[in-house]
């Protein structure tokens, strides 16, 4: 009889769930019906003609949109998009475009070091006139880089103005596999201290770390510094390696974990290191995330390295590629991953139920973990730094003017009748612009009618609102005026305040533009106090090993 009744206990808990799992199931039936029978009216009785690929692709954006950022479809024609993301490599020109707000027309920004566009001389500023013939003129970033691209070893006939001359400039180019530079520059800091820029998590980049570090070591490095600040991360296996190049083999580094077992995985170490002694510092930010966050996170864990900047992104969630019917592809979120102390540092709570909202984790909330040797970390919010240090921020002009807010493009023009009457400068790591450079970019700038919002002048006006709202404006009123006196626009003396920003910006373009993506870290670097930070803890043995004890 006892049997009897546990068996019947049995049955009676998997009724409940029996009847979930069959509603569920008729709901999707239900509403994939319906989905079907609407278009299939809408097909047959709208008054316009749809376009089956723009009207559904546009419900499965939006399905998709309502779970999270990272879960993507790819049609047949953009599935290329989705191979660059993972392994940074297409076929074309190896340069960056943008918009030119004044010209209505995009220019080349930035070519690439070793590719076709540097190859044949295309230059900071030069106006993408024509491809093979179709006027490119007025087009927008996407249509022009699209044409651009292409089958590797073919060839085409680029027409472009270069500005500084008026000149019409007819360039043969044949597109090649384009790599973009997941290691823009490395190199030995005057106080003997190795760096190393990692920009993307593409296939093949941990062995550009790998080589870079180990020349380094063998000229006697006193520490390393590596840079991952603006880094969105990508491929999870690079950031293990990378990982693995300074702690042991059979150490979880990463564990992914979703709702079925075939998407469960464990990242390893699996060889033994290069070094596991080189103190380290590793630079984060805001828009460190994903790998990036894998590998600071797990540096951090295993108290191998310490962590300086501001708090990381908080990417918690992995992805995965599916193949869809007619060549497509499924970017899917599948799992959140877990780094060596158990903690996921997923920031983000996406709230599908309810409307889709998304709900950042408040740190009250957050769990306390442990890292080897003790230390407190937490989850849910990315990387919190050992050493918390704001880099300096950008002042309200200096945004505008770097980028393009304002419809003169008076910076881009100014660098590049620089470049043009300057055919050789200073190597990267010594060049200043002149105060006499200066003063013609500041009188260019005033000549230029350039206007942008200043932060005190719009808090004014809310204020004046809310003032008049509240009933105090009348008796407040000469104080108003007073402070709009003061608080008056005045784009020359905004220029001289900020001058040592502002020219910071200007040396940095140009150094990119005469010597690439290196000349652009190279001198920017001189500046940099989250750098000369991280180089007085690597030089500082006692802070160092201090700052990862608990």
């Amino acid at each position: 009889m006892k049997k009897a009744l546990i068996t019947f206990a049995c049955l009676w808990s998997i009724l409940p769930l029996a009847a979930q799992t069959k509603d569920r199931q008729f709901e999707i039936a239900k509403n994939l019906d319906v989905f079907n029978t609407i278009y299939k009216q809408l097909d047959m009785m709208y008054v316009d003609t749809l376009d089956a690929q723009e009207v559904i692709g546009n419900g499965i954006r939006a399905m998709l949109r309502s779970l999270d950022p990272y879960t993507e479809y790819y049609p047949e024609e953009k599935v290329n998009e989705l191979k660059t993301i993972y392994t940074g490599k297409y076929a074309g020109i190896g340069s960056v475009i943008r918009w030119n707000m004044q010209l209505g027309n995009a220019v080349i920004e930035e070519p690439y070091e070793g590719m076709p566009a540097a190859e044949v001389g295309l230059r900071k500023g030069d106006v993408i006139l024509s491809i093979d013939g179709e006027s490119m003129v007025g087009k927008d970033n996407a249509y022009v880089s699209e044409r651009l691209r292409g089958d590797i070893g073919s060839t085409f006939e680029l027409r472009v103005r270069r500005p500084s001359t008026g000149k019409i400039l007819k360039l043969k180019i044949t597109r090649r596999a384009i790599q973009m530079p997941a290691v823009p520059y490395y190199g030995i800091r005057p106080e003997g201290v190795g760096y190393i820029n990692l920009s993307q998590f593409t296939e093949g980049c941990a062995k550009q770390v790998r080589r870079a570090y180990l020349e380094m070591k063998q000229k006697g490095i006193k520490g390393l510094v590596l840079d991952l600040r603006g880094n969105g991360g990508g491929s999870e296996q690079e950031a293990v390696s990378i990982v693995n190049m300074f702690v042991g083999p059979g150490i979880t580094i990463a564990s992914n974990r979703g709702k079925t077992e075939r998407v469960n995985h464990d990242f390893k170490t699996t060889v033994e290191p290069i070094d596991t002694v080189m103190p380290i510092v590793v630079l984060v930010n805001g828009n460190t995330a994903s790998s990036s966050e894998i590998t600071s996170g797990a540096l951090q864990d295993l108290d191998r390295a310490v962590i300086l900047g501001t708090r990381t992104y908080g990417k918690g969630l992995a992805q995965m590629s599916l193949d869809v019917p007619y060549n497509g592809q499924l970017k899917l979120t599948t799992n959140k991953y877990y780094i060596p102390s158990g903690r996921c540092i997923q920031a983000i709570n996406y709230k599908h139920a309810r409307g889709g909202y998304t709900e950042h984790v408040p740190d009250s909330l957050t769990k306390v973990f442990h890292t080897r040797n003790g230390r407190i970390v937490r989850d849910g919010g990315g990387i919190l730094p050992d050493v918390v240090m704001a880099a300096d921020s950008l002042p309200n002009i200096a945004f505008y003017l770097a980028a393009s807010k304002d419809s003169n493009e008076v910076l881009l023009n100014y660098e590049i009748d620089y470049i043009a009457k300057h055919p050789t400068v200073d190597a990267a790591e010594v060049f200043s612009l002149s105060d006499a450079d200066y003063e013609d970019f500041k009188q260019r700038v005033l000549k230029s009618g350039f206007t942008y919002d200043r932060d005190s002048e719009k808090y004014l006006k809310e204020l004046e609102k809310l003032a008049l709202f509240e009933g105090y404006y009348k008796d407040a009123k000469p104080e108003f005026e007073a402070l709009k006196r003061k608080l008056k626009h005045n784009v020359a003396k905004d220029l001289d305040y900020n001058k040592e920003t502002i020219r910071q910006i200007i040396e940095n373009d140009l150094m990119t533009a005469y010597y690439y993506q290196k000349g652009g870290i190279l001198n920017s670097l001189r500046y940099d106090k989250q750098m000369k930070e991280a180089v007085n803890i690597l030089l500082d043995t006692e802070r160092y090993h201090k700052l990862l004890r608990p």
